[in-house]
Formats: structure tokens, sequence, C-alpha cells
């Protein structure tokens, strides 16, 4: 190692000090360069992870490219509970995942997964859209969390193996698998059936199997996922029309400079009016390819009796007094 001459060591200690004072900056300020993980269990081509790369590519755009997504897709980082909670503890960046699984950390996610709630797609985008949707992203932080946008995702029907269900009373003793939510399991256990809670990546094996009669999910999981080659008949119970939500570590939002934490809001927000445009086409797409593979479309069925056995749900959450407040607002928007 050479030694420095006496003249040479303050000249290099100013030189040091002024280096690390240089680094400090750009880490408080938000401007060194990095790459965010962002997790999605959904298929490469689907909306959301569609929506994901675009909001990257604003991104690095906007931030000369310092900032970068990078998104792990098709379950790559684990499955929706396990990202979730990757995502609080700051191992993973952002995350897309739906309400009724985060509703598990964020209380008012699980109002937004209410059945019989949303009394339109058009509903369940002016609310999100408005008022409403904001104070609830904004009601994330406490949580470890950074709430960003919402994404659509369509109606969530019931479909099975076994039967046409064209009644509350055709789904009595019908194994119905659930997203990992105890107010999932609660709805499918109000009309009868037996809730059965699995991962999503695990629902294809479940219905091959048998181990599950059927499921409930929207028109493009049910098709992407392979799902309508084993379960023929779907009921368009359209229970719950609740979204998607894109979230973000509060550990890596704290990371970013104010103007960067702006550039991210505004590219998540852009994020989710392109995706919305993405999932029209294929939810259409899926559903002619599912009907024209065989699959029994029930349409013509009486919604009323589904939604009067929710009663006891909703009196449960309306224990709560900001659950009935936020069910009173949704409600009321037209």
């Amino acid at each position: 190692m050479p030694v420095l001459s006496r003249a040479e060591r303050p000249r290099t200690g100013v030189f040091v000090v002024a280096l690390c004072v240089a680094i400090s900056s750009l880490v408080a300020t938000g401007t060194l360069a990095r790459e965010f993980r962002a997790a999605d269990t959904q298929t490469e081509g689907y909306p959301t992870v569609q929506a994901l790369r675009y909001m990257g590519s604003l991104i690095a755009e906007r931030t000369s490219g310092r900032h970068e997504i990078k998104v792990f897709h098709s379950r790559q980082l684990g499955e929706e509970k396990e990202t979730i909670e990757q995502t609080r503890a700051g191992a993973i960046d952002l995350n897309r995942t739906n309400v009724a699984l985060i509703g598990n950390f964020v209380p008012a996610m699980n109002v937004l997964a209410m059945p019989f709630l949303f009394r339109s797609i058009e509903h369940m985008q002016k609310v999100l859209d408005g008022p409403v949707g904001n104070e609830i992203l904004g009601s994330f932080e406490p949580f470890g969390f950074v709430g960003l946008a919402f994404y659509d995702s369509g109606a969530r029907s019931i479909y099975n193996g076994v039967r046409p269900v064209k009644s509350v009373a055709d789904l009595k003793g019908l194994r119905i698998r659930v997203q990992q939510s105890e107010l999932m399991s609660e709805m499918i256990r109000s009309l009868g059936a037996e809730p059965v809670e699995l991962p999503y990546g695990q629902v294809l094996t479940g219905l091959a199997t048998h181990l599950i009669d059927g499921a409930e999910n929207n028109w493009p999981s049910f098709v992407t996922t392979d799902h309508y080659k084993y379960a023929g008949y779907y009921t368009l119970t359209e229970h719950t029309m609740s979204p998607e939500v894109l979230v973000m570590s509060l550990k890596a939002w704290r990371s970013l400079s104010a103007d960067d934490q702006k550039v991210f809001r505004e590219a998540a927000q852009r994020s989710s009016q392109f995706m919305r445009e993405k999932w029209r086409d294929l939810e259409e797409q899926s559903q002619r390819k599912a009907e024209a593979a065989g699959v029994t479309l029930i349409r013509d069925i009486d919604r009323k009796p589904f939604e009067d056995a929710m009663a006891g749900i909703y009196g449960k959450a309306q224990r709560n007094p900001d659950a009935a407040a936020l069910i009173e607002r949704i409600r009321k928007v037209e």
C-alpha cells in the first residue's frame, strides 16, 4: 500500500469526507439508481403484469433510468399470501394482490371484498376513482404498506364440474375453493357449500384430482389457468367485484425522495387506466374461449336469495362502526 506524504494526507481526508457526504446526500434524497422488485402471481401476458411493466417504463423514463422495476410474474416470488408478508417486511418492493387477501392486514380492504357490495363494475370504478378510493389507499401506511392504485378484477362467479348451479340449493354439499380469507370462507359457507382455502396455484390440481368440486373467480382467471377444462358449469353469480390493489413496501417508499414518490404514484395511477383497457379485451376473449370449449353458462338466476344469504356477514361487519360507515358511503355513490 502506498504511503502518503504529510502534504497529501489532508487533501485525501477532505476528498474522502466529501465523497461520504455526497453518497449520504444521494441516499437521503433517493437519487441513487435502484431496481425495485414487483410481485404478481398471474401469468406473463395477464393485464396486471402488463400494467406493472408499463408502470416500470414510465418510471424509467421519468427518472432517466435511475429507477427500474423488475416484474416477477407467475408466482416466482411465492403465492399471494406469502408475497404480501414479504412486502410488509420489505423483502419485496411492489405487489399486486387481491383485496380479500390483504384484508388480513388492512381492515378497509375487507369492506371492498364484501359480497354484493357493488351494483356494477361502473359503480365500483366510480367509488375507487373518487374520494372513497383515495381515502382507502391512504389507510395502508400504519400496516407497513403504501397504497398506490387499484386495478380491475371484473366480477367473480362460481364454477364447478359437478352440476349446473341455478339456485342456492344447488350449491349444497359442493366443495368450493376460496382464497385464504376468512371472509371468503364465510361467504361460501353462508351459501350452503363447503369452503376449501387453497393458494391460487393449487386450484387446477385440486379440480383435476377432485379435491375440490369448483371455485369462484373472474373469466380471465377461469380460462388462463385452464380451470374451464375441469369445471364445465359457470354460474354468473357475480357475487363480488372486489378490485386488485397495487401496494408498495413502506420501507421501499421511504427510500424515495419526495419527487420520486410523486413519480411512482403518478405512474401507478396511469398504469391503472392502462390495465382497464387490457382487462376488458381479455375478459371478452376468455368468455368466448370458454363457451367455444363447451362450458355451460348459467345466466338467468335469481340473485336475491344469494344476496339474502349474506345477511349474517353484513350484520357482523356492521358491528364495526368504521366498516359500517364505509359500507354506507359506498352504497350512496351514484
